[in-house]
Formats: structure tokens, sequence, C-alpha cells
């Protein structure tokens, strides 16, 4: 297992909850949007189902919103977002060592998000990682391109890598079912959002408990 993903020169990186910590603001903008439709929500750790999936979908699986209340939420989610949000946030302890050794072990790096890539951007220009990536693929601002396997299509394509070159790190079944769709291995971080019946149900090549167990993986 680990020879194939030793052996992978593209390494996509999903980045709410594989990179950074996002559980702050992203819990306060679902709860700001929530407070639109008269829901107030008093346990943050109840919104951590956010965290990964697409926006729009999360609040019409989660709150049953129709097409236009979910649109709705979303616009009132970035408004709290954009201007307080994005940088509640934190880097993973290690992750920018590990970024660093990988780059230094000649692999490309990029970022496969569902976040809209504005977004994505700005984030990781804040904390200083965004110049260990080639590119940054994630969303777009309208809605579209959102599904994972969609983004990592993108990525893909854009990098001039084959599948069988690259793997894909996330920490949720999206990432994971993404990558399939894409026939890439992916591995399944156990210190994000995701659990390790999730990860193992959506078919993760790999498991990492910490970013030091990543590491070993993909080096």
């Amino acid at each position: 297992m680990t020879d194939r993903l030793h052996a992978a020169q593209l390494i996509l990186f999903d980045l709410d909850g594989t990179l950074t910590d996002p559980k702050v603001g992203i819990t306060k903008s679902v709860a700001y949007a929530l407070r639109e439709f008269g829901i107030e929500t008093k346990d943050p750790d109840a919104l951590c189902g956010f965290i990964g999936p697409p926006l729009k979908a999360s609040f019409a699986h989660f709150y049953g919103m129709d097409d236009a209340d979910a649109d709705r939420a979303v616009a009132k989610y970035r408004e709290y977002f954009r201007r307080k949000g994005i940088f509640e946030n934190a880097v993973y302890p290690g992750i920018p060592e590990l970024l660093g050794r990988l780059e230094a072990a000649g692999k490309r790096l990029m970022v496969a998000t569902s976040k809209p890539t504005v977004f994505a951007r700005t984030i990781l220009e804040h904390f200083g990682l965004a110049t260990y990536f080639c590119e940054i693929v994630g969303s777009e601002l309208d809605g579209t391109r959102a599904d994972k396997g969609e983004v990592i299509a993108c990525a893909l394509a854009s990098s001039g890598f084959g599948p069988e070159q690259a793997v894909m790190v996330g920490d949720r079944s999206y990432d994971i079912i993404g990558a399939a769709q894409n026939r890439l291995p992916a591995v399944g971080v156990l210190y994000g959002y995701g659990s390790r019946e999730e990860l193992e149900a959506a078919g993760a090549f790999g498991l990492a408990n910490t970013v030091e167990e990543l590491e070993r993986l993909l080096l």
C-alpha cells in the first residue's frame, strides 16, 4: 500500500479538516445564517456536519430547505464568513513542516476543496501556506463545481498528471468518493471531522491518525 502512495508525484489536499481546523468560523457562520430562519443553535458541535460537504447541499440535508431557502442561507452564511468567519480558523500543528518536506522531496502539491476558490486562496495566503501549492482548485461562488469529484477532475486536468501518479488526502467520505470517481487512491485523516467508520466505508486507501502518520504514508 505505502509503495503506491510513496510513488505519487502529485498530492491533492482537501482544506477544511485536513490542512486547517475551521470549526469556529464555519459553525458561527452557519448559526448566523440559521438565525435568518428563526433557528437558534446553542451547541456549535451540532453544526460540525457542515464542515466538508458543499454548503448549499448541507442546508438542504440538515434543515430540509428548498432550493430558494438554501440559496438564501448560503448568502447569509457568507455575510458573516467574509467579515469574520474566514479567519476564525487554525492550521493543524505540523502541516507547514509536512508541506515543506513534501515540496523538498519533489512532490507537486495542489489544493482540491469544495470551498469557493476565492475563500480557499485567502485562507491559505493568510496562514502562509499558499506558496506550497502549484494551484488551488475549489468551487465557484455561484455553486458550480461544488461536487468533490468535479473539483478533483478539474485539478487533475490542470496538473498534467494522470490518476496513477496522484493521491488525494482528506478527512471526509466526499474526499474518498471523489477520488475514486477519478480513479486515484485517497488517504483519510482522522484528526479532522470524519470518523474511521465513515472513511473506511467510503473506501479509503489508507488512514492517518496524525499529521506525523500522514507524512509516513506519503514519504
